[in-house]
């Protein structure tokens, strides 16, 4: 089940809230959250429940023991078992046919692959899992003796699938103490619509562009079609997925939590750090945290550091998929990370060269998409090539290119100009002018009509993927 679906938004969820606003009590309330979570990854995931609860199951009585024998060797051990657990379970299910073909290619083999399904969401509960155990065994939080409050900070359907990767002790508080108000409702139902609108007129309308480049022989396409292809790739993966974490942290706060922000307009970014910190800044944080800092983070000599980097961002690429793609990926934001860091430095350059860095960073961005959304590390290098030039001298725009201008270039227009803090800029504007009030009551309609119009789209069957979903 989708949040951007019919049997959600106008099944699931009602009938979700109209339970829950019913039930005073906060236990009753957190039991119904549960139930219904589990009620909304088994919709699509019947299969794979038994993955999650085993997850809940595994890190619960790790946290219990961790707690018990605090400090001591076996503490010790069970944090090293959970963890060994947890990455084992995601190795079996994500990975194993992935690791089969590499020693198939290493050693000439033949061993047969499994075929294993993955199941939905499978990185992001395992890896919020894993958090909290860590943070048992640091002492940052308190271990939860009450298995039902574990089972719902792991399993809560926000973020369940698709994060973001909520920290416990960002929760801790709230699965006893929450208050629903109206106020926090109508921010949350808002944030919802938004990232409601974003994912379905934004990204699915973009999907379609983007889609049409990365299937075609790139030697044969205008190089102007495929730099259209790859743009609309890097504007529909943002709308995408910030837009699902609109809707998770919207939903969040209808039902009284709080989770942090996961998206900061990236694509302003003045450099490759800076672009890291804008983007699924949820994941950014746990490698942060769980890796680059207990390896020694920056404050090591260079040697070190590099092989830091090296780690965090091969890490980050196999995280994202069992494919060369994803690693290459990775390793290339590991060379654009250690060029800057250690070489370029644009921080400390004067503004021309600022302005530059900046541009550089928005292609590098572009190109790594590019080698993200392809089928092998080959076509990837092929699309690249072509954009460029390399297989041929087409000049001008194509039919089919003017075809999809005209189509879709209104949601390219507008993905790219929200793609920057517009509606920051403007609400800043209008705080203290005369004018805020007006603004705040055209909102509401104009946000209920686009709803609408996004809801339209999912009456006729338009195309209605997850990208993060597959992760």
């Amino acid at each position: 089940m989708v949040f951007s679906s019919l049997v959600f938004t106008f099944l699931f969820l009602p009938l979700v809230l109209i339970l829950h606003f019913a039930v005073r009590n906060i236990v009753y309330r957190n039991v119904l959250l549960l139930i219904a979570s589990i009620g909304f990854y088994a919709y699509g995931e019947p299969d794979f429940v038994f993955v999650m609860l085993l997850s809940v199951a595994v890190n619960y009585l790790a946290a219990l023991i961790i707690d018990r024998f605090r400090g001591g060797r076996i503490a010790r051990l069970c944090m090293a078992l959970d963890v060994c657990t947890n990455l084992l379970i995601l190795f079996l299910y994500k990975y194993l046919d992935f690791s089969i073909d590499i020693m198939n290619r290493l050693f000439h083999a033949d061993m047969p692959f499994v075929g294993i399904i993955l199941p939905i969401g499978i990185s992001f509960f395992t890896f919020q899992a894993m958090s909290y155990v860590i943070d048992v065994y640091r002492d940052k939080v308190r271990v939860q003796k009450n298995p039902l409050y574990v089972a719902l900070y792991i399993s809560f359907f926000p973020q369940l699938i698709a994060g973001p990767i909520v920290r416990y002790s960002s929760v801790e508080d709230q699965l006893n103490n929450r208050v629903c108000t109206s106020k926090l409702f109508a921010e949350g139902a808002r944030r919802f619509m938004i990232g409601f609108c974003k994912k379905v007129l934004l990204a699915n309308n973009l999907a379609l562009v983007s889609q049409k480049t990365f299937v075609s022989d790139v030697t044969q396409v205008d190089p102007l079609f495929l730099w259209v292809g790859s743009i609309c790739f890097s504007l529909q993966i943002y709308y995408d997925f910030s837009g699902y974490s609109d809707m998770a942290i919207g939903l969040g706060k209808i039902f009284g939590f709080c989770f942090g922000e996961n998206f900061d307009h990236p694509y302003v970014s003045a450099s490759v750090t800076e672009f890291w910190r804008r983007w699924h800044i949820s994941l950014g944080q746990w490698f942060r945290d769980y890796i680059y800092i207990p390896l020694g983070g920056s404050r090591v000599k260079m040697p070190r550091l590099i092989l830091n980097l090296l780690i965090v961002w091969l890490l980050t690429g196999i995280w994202h998929g069992a494919a060369y793609t994803f690693i290459v990926w990775g390793l290339w934001y590991f060379l654009l990370l250690v060029t800057e860091k250690l070489l370029v430095k644009p921080d400390g350059r004067g503004r021309i060269f600022r302005v530059f860095w900046r541009i550089f960073t928005l292609l590098c961005v572009n190109l790594g998409w590019v080698i993200f959304n392809s089928p092998d590390i080959g076509y990837g290098l092929r699309y690249c090539a072509a954009m460029f030039g390399l297989y041929g001298d087409q000049t001008g725009m194509s039919g089919e290119m003017l075809f999809y201008l005209h189509e879709y270039g209104f949601y390219i227009f507008t993905a790219l100009l929200f793609s920057m803090p517009l509606m920051s800029f403007v609400g800043k504007k209008l705080k203290n002018n005369k004018l805020s009030g007006v603004a705040g009551i055209i909102e509401a309609p104009v946000l209920a009509l686009l709803f609408l119009w996004a809801v339209s789209f999912l009456l006729v069957g338009a195309h209605n993927p997850f990208i993060y979903f597959n992760f």
